[in-house]
């Protein structure tokens, strides 16, 4: 109720600094607890215990500043990053924008952060708190080798985070995409598992809706074959179908609910061409626990969502989380686990 209030006045600054209050806003909170692992809608992925399948996406908390405001408002995990080793500006301003009329965002930030040392620092003070919290990593734009990046991401999180997740599929690093290739992948999945080191934690790959079916189909066996702890699917996408808002045209990558449709089938692609080997973690178009749930019987383990949260409010997640519980009763699911995959 008091962010439908609050919004009218939030919408009239520009989108970037109407980010940056938040993310004051939830440093300005006093450090939530989080949800108990044993609860109703608790679930096991790759090992890790999540007290439930809501998550909060990468790119809302690109520095790791509030990972554990983020666990307290409700959410049962929360993805920080994306990370690079060096501070980068990303790209120029104007690169996020509303496009209320169809519930959706594009950006193009460029993976702007303050850099792997400020993060590494940040996170080491909160480890030993409860609450899942994964790191998103990327490489810098202007790397002369890509790969040697992630590698040394991966080095310097893995004492930090539940899981890792390499990010091959952000539209607005020019040439990032190309990584999803399969040679490209295959060597670097395999650089990024070695600087893990055995004893560090799961390794997740994040990948992009616009695929063409033979690159699902070289993806999911290269995640089967490497055995990664999952496949998050998907980021942004290039694609434009019919949008209403003024800012349609803008470049970058789009999210909100015109996504949907399309991060919904991707994912029951990857479930058939893994053949559920692999735990799926549905993103994209996530609004309510309606659609939460849709992913779910599609074969997501887990769900993230983000923009949705631009429009909602930080109500978002108990609000998801309680009508998941509502409709695994009503559907006569005794876990989430359970409902995964029974569409």
């Amino acid at each position: 109720m008091l962010y439908r209030l609050i919004r009218p006045a939030l919408f009239l600054l520009d989108p970037e600094r109407a980010h940056g209050a938040a993310l004051a806003a939830l440093k300005a909170l006093p450090r939530g607890g989080t949800d108990r692992a044993d609860g109703p809608l608790a679930t096991t992925v790759a090992g890790i215990a999540f007290p439930n399948p809501v998550g909060m996406a990468a790119g809302f908390d690109k520095d790791g500043e509030v990972p554990d405001a983020l666990l307290g408002l409700g959410f049962g995990f929360a993805e920080v990053g994306s990370i690079t080793p060096l501070p980068q500006a990303g790209n120029p301003k104007p690169r996020l924008f509303r496009l209320e009329a169809d519930n959706a965002v594009i950006n193009r930030m460029g993976f702007n952060n303050g850099g792997a040392e400020a993060a590494v620092a940040r996170l080491a003070r909160r480890l030993g708190r409860p609450g899942v919290v994964g790191v998103n990593i990327g490489a810098n734009k202007d790397s002369t080798d890509r790969i040697a990046d992630y590698a040394t991401m991966a080095r310097l999180m893995a004492p930090l985070a539940s899981y890792l997740a390499v990010n091959v599929s952000s539209p607005n690093t020019p040439g990032l995409r190309a990584l999803q290739d399969e040679g490209a992948l295959t060597a670097l999945l395999d650089a990024v598992l070695a600087a893990r080191g055995r004893q560090g934690p799961p390794v997740f790959l994040k990948v992009a809706p616009d695929l063409e079916p033979a690159d699902i189909d070289a993806i999911a066996r290269i995640v089967v074959d490497k055995q990664l702890g999952a496949l998050i699917v998907s980021n942004t996408t290039i694609s434009r179908p019919p949008l209403r808002s003024a800012d349609a045209g803008e470049t970058g990558g789009l999210s909100g609910a015109p996504l949907r449709d399309l991060a919904q089938q991707r994912l029951r692609d990857f479930r058939k061409a893994t053949g559920g080997a692999i735990p799926l973690i549905g993103v994209g178009g996530i609004a309510s626990a309606d659609d939460a749930w849709a992913r779910i019987r599609a074969g997501a383990s887990l769900v993230q969502l983000y923009s949705a949260m631009t429009y909602a409010g930080p109500g978002i997640a108990r609000a998801v989380t309680r009508g998941l519980e509502r409709l695994m009763r009503r559907d006569g699911f005794a876990s989430i686990a359970e409902a995964v995959g029974s569409e």
